[in-house]
């Protein structure tokens, strides 16, 4: 039985290590091409490869978050006779079983359900009216010269000479258009391997500030409280920091049921879109803990329509610089919008995180299944940098971020030296950025000495309680 606890699952920036992984946008006559075609309860995916290869790997292959196994086998069947898909280091990998070229047709059974992805979305998301949200990142194929060529291969590839396209995905469904793109469309093509594609009745809802496509079986005072809560977030960013990826954000929330004893709620960003799941019987009547954590969650994942998509990191090692950095940005906008949220507690909780994930490289945390270290230890550090911002201008963090954001708007990449150059700026001293660097790249084993250092460093109030660093 699962504990009565509220769950807050992958956010996506820190997703964007597939984003290094994954191909780009565009179409190109090397690309797969796959139909994915629902006809009742039947799914099929019928891909037509571009070469010959002795091998293709699925680009994103992220590990299920509860089991810690390939989520694929449990989800899709192949039924091509001679091939089969394997795991083969950190990749799902289809070979021909007689060694020669998989054949260039390929015939996949799908069947769809709701499944929460180490640091990547959701393959589905399941509606109570029978309606499904397919990802068209999962169906990006990749060639390989040989099957044993993905067991050497590293979690971020974005230095990896490989060819890799966005598959060109036509999506069909027997009982009518799908909804692709914020409107309904017979036979959409999607070329970017970045949509939620909604298979069934489910409706988009319009406002001036929102679209919302929430399940009909969701609690209804959530839906009440996200449609109330997103379009002020939203506003706040954009007059802090200026235009964001996008205007008018969609919200689409799926509802997994009232299962007992459980809290749990779950999304990620992608452009334009963010993706909520909730499940428990403590969610169906109005809580105030939860109403916090939903507004947080749509906090933090609205920010990362500033950082994490006007605006990225460079490689995944770095995506401290958009989780930690999109954690605050919620807290500051929730403190302003909702005065009784209690930020202590929340910042408390990043710092008791940071020291605990520490003790090992923040940096590679990735490859350790600890994306929380990301969170924790980047919001750290961004509330040290806050701390000298308010001492060198009286600003805040989002005083910090802005010039940035705006300095990275052309090539969209904010680096982690850039980072640290403007923290070097405004603290004079290379030794903050030098005990960070220590976090980032070697762990420490008294993590909490240096925690507290660098709060003392940027003028944040702690004391120490039992070895505990207590933030005041």
């Amino acid at each position: 039985m699962r504990s009565p606890i509220v769950t807050i699952l992958a956010s996506a920036a820190i997703l964007a290590w597939c984003a290094t992984t994954a191909p780009s946008a565009g179409r190109d006559p090397n690309a797969p091409e796959v139909t994915v075609t629902r006809d009742g309860d039947l799914w099929i995916a019928d891909y037509v490869l571009p070469a010959d290869a002795a091998a293709w790997a699925f680009i994103r292959s992220a590990l299920a978050r509860e089991s810690r196994q390939p989520w694929r086998p449990g989800q899709w069947t192949l039924e091509t006779p001679g091939v089969v898909m394997e795991r083969r280091g950190h990749l799902d990998v289809v070979r021909a079983l007689d060694g020669g070229p998989v054949p260039r047709r390929l015939k996949f059974r799908l069947s769809p359900k709701a499944e929460d992805l180490q640091a990547d979305y959701d393959p589905a998301l399941m509606f109570t009216d029978g309606s499904v949200a397919m990802f068209s990142g999962h169906f990006d194929l990749m060639p390989l010269v040989s099957a044993e060529q993905a067991d050497s291969l590293p979690l971020d590839m974005k230095d990896v000479d490989l060819p890799r396209f966005n598959a060109r995905i036509t999506w069909r469904d027997r009982a009518g258009p799908v909804l692709f793109g914020g409107e309904r469309r017979r036979n959409p093509v999607s070329l970017t391997g970045t949509d939620y594609v909604l298979f069934g009745r489910t409706a988009l809802v319009d406002s001036p500030r929102l679209a919302t496509v929430i399940d009909p079986g969701l609690p209804g005072w959530i839906g009440s409280e996200i449609g109330e809560f997103a379009p002020k977030v939203a506003d706040y960013y954009a007059r802090r920091l200026g235009p964001g990826q996008t205007d008018k954000p969609t919200i689409m929330v799926s509802w997994n049921g009232p299962t007992p004893h459980l809290r749990s709620m779950g999304g990620s960003v992608l452009p334009g879109l963010i993706i909520m799941a909730f499940e428990g019987d403590n969610v169906v009547e109005p809580s105030n803990e939860v109403a916090d954590h939903t507004r947080w969650f749509i906090g933090h994942e609205s920010a990362h329509f500033w950082l994490g998509q006007t605006v990225r990191y460079e490689r995944s090692r770095d995506s401290w610089i958009t989780e930690g950095g999109s954690d605050l940005m919620a807290m500051r906008a929730m403190s302003e919008i909702s005065p009784s949220y209690d930020v202590r507690s929340a910042l408390q909780e990043e710092v008791d995180d940071c020291i605990d994930l520490a003790d090992a490289p923040v940096a590679e945390a990735n490859s350790r299944g600890e994306h929380r270290a990301y969170y924790a230890c980047g919001a750290v550090f961004a509330l040290v940098a806050e701390g000298f911002q308010k001492r060198v201008t009286g600003g805040d963090w989002f005083d910090f971020l802005k010039p940035l954001i705006d300095a990275s708007r052309e090539d969209g990449v904010l680096t982690r030296q850039e980072w640290f150059e403007a923290l070097d700026r405004l603290s004079g001293d290379t030794t903050v950025r030098a005990d960070m660097e220590t976090l980032l790249d070697r762990g420490s084993g008294d993590a909490a000495t240096l925690v507290a250092r660098l709060l003392d460093e940027g003028g944040i109030g702690y004391r120490l309680e039992d070895g505990k660093v207590r933030l005041t």
